[in-house]
């Protein structure tokens, strides 16, 4: 399959199963929740085990979008230092926003040992790499604030970074034990498994195409039919249409693009034993992670340019695997991909009430698996009754990133340009 039809390889090695069933539009519900994701899963599961009647509404299949096209860390936090954002958010907002984004990922495993489900995971946590001595510099900063904390992230030197890697490429990392990695479609499909099995109501190939309201009810009309519901949850992020109008215009829209090896065989041995997932301190960001069968995945900022046989993309991936693992030889590619992500001029997420009873969390800087899970909670709790005073980060209007389309081209022909370098 090309990289432009492809979903991702998580869509074809998942275990757990696919779903798909028609609309139903039966009754008033009290939340619709459109996009089959990490986000609307999640507000799902919860809402219906809160008892509320939900109902999923995915244009394409589960996982379309961002959560099936990640590359699978289940990463604590932000890629922000906690003391930037403590400063962004206050004394109130910053421990608190901090101290549940740290529980993200013991969260993440906890549903998935919950609702048993199928997704490869593992919990040896993750490595921030520094790619350069100015890197590994602002990484004894963050071991420092993390310390300060109490939490268990470990500052690694380039020796010690080079053992649990199998490279020397990299200046030290910081280990976060908190953290690990998943096949990410299978925990999203598992995440419907479990919200169909406490109620919820999924339908895919579904699109919604208006927001109404009728009185104190919502009107979604559909290209399949409408549903009337109580309140409204859009849980599209970096898949954002014009479903809401201008919505999509307050992140700046990033590709990121995934290349996969095929299984390697006993010569891979010393790469990544404990199988940590790894992204760097660069500003054009780079991860490489080794999955359940042996495969190395390695991706960067930008657009898959070709395919697995050939083109910009391939060679690039093949030039930064021989760069990291020299003695590796020669690999052949399995899969290649393309996601987006959805990033804030402030690198923090948002929650939005568009109008009442119509929310959206959104902006999450790639950090889709803890986020919106996280935040897929924090939906249920918003419809039974929390107070918004206790959420997160403070409820704000959405706010036009004018600059954003510009600076999407200007992003896209950087990390083009960078690809290209590095391939050659």
């Amino acid at each position: 399959m090309s990289a432009q039809n492809a979903i991702s390889l998580w869509n074809a090695t998942a275990i757990e199963e696919d779903f798909h069933a028609p609309l139903d539009t039966q009754g008033i519900l009290d939340v619709v929740i459109i996009g089959g994701g990490f986000t609307g899963l999640s507000s799902a599961l919860h809402c219906a085990e809160q008892g509320l009647s939900a109902h999923v509404l995915e244009a394409n299949q589960i996982g379309f979008g961002g959560s099936g096209r990640n590359c699978g860390l289940v990463n604590a936090a932000l890629w922000l230092p906690p003391q930037k954002v403590r400063e962004k958010l206050g004394p109130v907002y910053g421990p608190r926003f901090i101290d549940m984004f740290g529980q993200g990922p013991g969260y993440v495993f906890s549903l998935i040992e919950k609702h048993q489900i199928r997704c490869e995971v593992t919990k040896t946590g993750t490595i921030h790499g520094a790619h350069a001595p100015s890197g590994f510099r602002d990484l004894q900063d963050r071991h420092k604030e993390w310390q300060r904390l109490g939490q268990p992230v470990d500052l690694l030197s380039r020796e010690e970074v080079s053992e649990k890697l199998g490279t020397t490429v990299f200046h030290g990392g910081l280990l976060d034990h908190r953290a690990g990695t998943i096949n990410p479609m299978g925990y999203v499909r598992g995440l419907a498994r479990a919200a169909l099995g406490a109620g919820a109501k999924i339908s895919t190939k579904v699109r919604a195409t208006k927001l109404s309201k009728e009185g104190d009810l919502w009107i979604v009309e559909t290209d399949k039919g409408t549903v009337k519901a109580k309140a409204v949850v859009l849980g599209t992020n970096a898949y954002t249409d014009d479903l809401w109008p201008g919505l999509k215009q307050n992140f700046t829209l990033i590709n990121y693009f995934q290349l996969a090896t095929k299984p390697l065989g006993p010569e891979a041995a010393h790469i990544m034993p404990e199988k940590q997932g790894l992204w760097d301190t660069g500003q054009i960001m780079f991860n490489v992670r080794r999955d359940a069968y042996d495969r190395l995945l390695i991706g960067s900022m930008g657009k898959v340019m070709g395919d697995i046989n050939g083109g910009v993309s391939q060679r690039w991936a093949r030039k930064q695997i021989a760069r990291l693992f020299p003695t590796l030889g020669p690999v052949e590619f399995e899969e290649a991909w393309t996601g987006q992500i959805a990033m804030t001029p402030d690198h923090l997420p948002r929650i939005h009430e568009l109008d009442k009873n119509l929310f959206t969390p959104i902006g999450y800087n790639g950090r889709g698996i803890t986020t919106g899970t996280m935040f897929g909670r924090t939906m249920s709790q918003l419809l039974t009754g929390m107070d918004r005073a206790d959420l997160p980060l403070p409820m704000t209007d959405p706010s036009t990133v004018k600059s954003a389309p510009v600076f999407s081209r200007l992003y896209q022909t950087a990390f083009t340009a960078k690809q290209i370098l590095k391939a050659i």
